[in-house]
């Protein structure tokens, strides 16, 4: 179980505090519609009631007190219970949404850490492992790019409408970028290149923490996430003003990502930053991040808008992500940085560190075998005691909280004996408090740590080493200065809030830390502080307070998961300090919609989503279900069938509630297991593929894709059938698992259409799809439909 968090659903503000609440055009269409269903029903009651009391001749009779009262109590108990459902409805969708979400940013995690590990440690994986990944982790830069002109070499031709922008940049400049991005028009090559440029020598300049004063200025305007949505942006400006002197403003990281507008947002952003220094802020975020980026889209995005210069533009957004600063402090009083803190975190020091080092929190430092492996010293101690010595245990720990390796991990939290085979570490000298999954690999390449014994403790603050003829304890040697400086990193931008004290590694994302009250006190009292502002979390009302109101999260974002399922807010400090919340929602519909309907919509969706979870581990699933189900009668119990779904996906959402929407009922009361499968099939059928490897496909398709764009250099979407085979090798040493080059080259014949020798790994992709049955049965109705109309 993953440590309480504040609960997005409770009232926004906390009791104590009297912060004022400004609502945008996203006022609660909620209330004054469950305002009228009152008002209508208390009239329908009372007329029925009336009706009821009348006299035989038809005459109606004043209802009598005590029947007004009951029928006001009725009511009541009726809305209560109605009120209940719903958010009880709001609760399991926000729930489903959030644990998905998480554990894509955790899978993306340990495909990182992979990388990382065999980059540094090995030179060869069937002879063109590392080269491939070095490609994406360790880039090199084009010469091209080091010329500070280059962008004058490509030609703007005169059928080019968009904006042509002059340097410096004047306010006419980024007018003509707002009219243009609001009529879908693109900027040309040459001048994002320019733009790109030009940021990045501003942002050379800036050091690691804004300092911001309110004596210049009225307020500060701080936004949180905006993850590519353009509308929300544009509706901050329309609704609070432009930047400017008089509305200068903070962006607290991730611009990009998710949403299909990224690069139309961070020029925007780069462009208000370049025209007003001063009055424009950019904190980075965790998908400031050039690996982040080819999972959630912004590289995808940027490669398909600009096909001819993508990967220059690609390159120079990769330092420019890293040199954006860390933090910002308003009156040396509120901190502001994207993710959170640690019981680590150190202003002083982070303010010192070399950013731009960090070209991503997920390229972990580089780190020998001999470095991982902690344990050596102390087995080398005890082959010189005794030739008998214990097994080395596996370079795993299993704890209650962990599934086998042969099950995706949800939570992988590093034990003493993680620590040893992750490329990640946290500071030895005290608590480990934060962590990065540890990579996939193959046992017999994972370094083999001391096994612990009762008469040797395994104590994480000392190690034990040779010294004559016995063992002396040492405390460990502090971290290297680039592994300090790391580390520093990935708690400012992957660090989540919780209710209980402490500090321990963030399981549920995978990254970063939880922080308790007692973190965020001492860090605000050791800095003469006294707020915490962050985002790195979507907000049902877009905002929220926790660890008594000295922790505040933004996010800016409206209907991030679903149309209707959140509210983006900024927040507005002025001298006195006191944030005041400003709250909207970009929407056409969901304005006209009531509770119930965005509800409805909502949650329709997010059992989508989690019956294509439910799909894609169904070999998994099967198998934990007939563990119960000895006779074959396909039916197990609901805690059985509650507690196989947990323990596979690892998800922590309330199973029971969720059963009447993923499976039925035999007349017994038992679970017909099998039903959970019955929605979904694959997309393309491939009758070569046995069913292991298309569950394999199906689980870590995502995965695949992203190790495919990095084999596929110019992004064509086309690889050689010896490629292929080259993404099934790295894909198989990720997971960990063999799988046999024979049904490889089977499939890679089978996808291979025209016999070229290149596939197309996009129709390879589509085939591995999940699809729900009743949306091609409803794509076949309407495709019929259309068929009739037009013949």
């Amino acid at each position: 179980m993953p440590p309480a968090r504040c609960d997005p659903l409770l009232p926004v503000c906390e009791p104590g505090t009297s912060l004022p609440i400004v609502m945008g055009c996203g006022t609660s269409v909620a209330t004054e519609t469950q305002g009228k269903r009152v008002e209508t029903g208390v009239a329908g009651l009372q007329w029925s009631a009336q009706s009821v009391a009348g006299s035989k001749d038809g005459t109606v009779k004043t209802p009598t007190p005590a029947l007004t009262m009951k029928a006001a109590v009725l009511i009541q108990r009726w809305y209560r219970r109605y009120v209940a459902r719903l958010e009880m409805r709001r609760r399991y969708t926000w729930n489903i949404f959030q644990s998905i979400e998480y554990a894509g940013e955790q899978d993306q995690l340990q495909l990182s850490s992979f990388f990382s590990f065999m980059l540094d440690n090995f030179t060869q994986l069937n002879g063109n492992g590392p080269d491939l990944i070095s490609q994406l982790l360790d880039p090199v830069v084009d010469p091209w790019l080091d010329r500070e002109t280059c962008y004058n070499l490509i030609p703007v031709p005169e059928s080019y409408t968009g904006p042509r922008l002059s340097f410096p940049l004047s306010i006419s400049d980024t007018n003509a970028l707002l009219s243009a991005f609001k009529e879908q028009q693109a900027l040309h090559a040459r001048y994002v290149l320019q733009l790109l440029y030009e940021t990045k020598k501003l942002l050379k300049q800036m050091p690691n923490i804004i300092h911001l004063s309110t004596s210049y200025t009225k307020e500060i305007t701080i936004c949180g996430d905006l993850h590519g949505r353009l509308d929300d942006l544009l509706l901050i400006f329309y609704k609070n003003g432009l930047p400017s002197a008089e509305t200068p403003y903070v962006f607290n990281g991730d611009f990009v990502d998710r949403g299909k507008k990224s690069i139309e947002v961070v020029i925007l952003l780069f462009a208000y930053l370049l025209l007003y220094p001063d009055y424009m802020h950019l904190n980075r975020g965790n998908h400031e991040d050039h690996i982040m980026n080819l999972r959630y889209g912004f590289t995808k995005e940027v490669m398909q808008k600009y096909k001819t210069h993508g990967r220059e533009i690609l390159q120079l957004f990769q330092d420019i992500f890293s040199l954006l600063p860390v933090a910002t402090v308003i009156d040396g009083k509120i901190l502001i940085v994207h993710g959170g803190i640690s019981d680590q975190t150190d202003l002083d020091f982070l303010s010192s560190i070399d950013r731009h080092k960090v070209k991503s929190a997920l390229r972990f430092p580089r780190r020998s075998l001999e470095q991982l492996d902690l344990g050596q010293s102390c087995r080398q101690a005890k082959r010189m005691r005794s030739t008998d010595s214990s097994r080395p245990s596996s370079s795993r720990s299993h704890s209650k909280n962990q599934r086998t390796p042969n099950l995706r991990k949800r939570r992988c939290g590093l034990s003493r004996q993680d620590s040893a085979a992750s490329t990640s570490s946290s500071s030895s000298s005290s608590s480990s408090s934060s962590s990065l999954c540890s990579p996939r690999t193959p046992s017999c390449l994972s370094p083999r740590p001391c096994p612990s014994s009762p008469s040797m403790p395994y104590n994480i603050n000392v190690l034990q080493v040779p010294f004559l003829d016995s063992l002396s304890s040492v405390p460990p040697p502090l971290p290297p200065q680039h592994e300090r400086e790391w580390k520093q990193i990935v708690d400012i931008l992957w660090s989540d809030p919780k209710t209980q004290e402490g500090c321990s590694p963030n399981t549920f994302r995978g990254g970063g830390c939880y922080f308790g009250p007692d973190v965020t006190q001492r860090l605000l009292l050791q800095h003469g502080l006294q707020l915490l502002i962050r985002s790195h979390e979507c907000k049902q009302e877009g905002y929220e307070l926790c660890h008594g109101g000295q922790v505040i999260t933004i996010f800016s974002a409206s209907n991030y998961y679903e149309e209707g399922s959140n509210r983006g807010a900024y927040i507005k400090v002025g001298r006195e300090l006191v944030p005041r919340f400003y709250q909207y929602q970009v929407s056409r519909t969901t304005r006209k919609l009531t509770l119930t309907q965005r509800v409805r919509a909502a949650e329709g969706s997010a059992l989508k989503a989690l019956k294509e979870k439910l799909f894609s581990h169904r070999t998994e699933l099967m198998a934990g279900f007939q563990q119960h189900d000895q006779n074959n009668t396909g039916n197990v119990s609901v805690s059985e069938w509650a507690q196989v779904l947990e323990s596979v996906l690892r998800l922590d959402l309330p199973w029971r509630t969720l059963r009447p929407h993923l499976t039925r009922l035999a007349a017994d009361g038992s679970v017909e297991y099998q039903s959970c499968f019955e929605d979904m099939e694959a997309g393309i059928p491939l009758p070569q593929v046995t069913p292991n490897l298309a569950d394999t496909l199906f689980r870590y398709r995502t995965d695949i894709e992203i190790i495919f764009n990095i084999i596929d250099k110019d992004h064509s979407g086309l690889i050689s059938t010896e490629e292929f085979r080259h993404t099934w090798r790295l894909f198989s040493a990720h997971l960990g698992v063999d799988i046999d080059d024979r049904a490889i080259d089977d499939l890679a014949r089978s996808i291979d259409f025209n016999k070229d020798g290149s596939i197309d790994f996009t129709e390879f992709l589509e085939a591995f799809r999940v699809v729900h049955k009743l949306d091609n049965k409803d794509q076949q109705l309407n495709g019929k439909i259309d068929g009739e109309k037009y013949s």
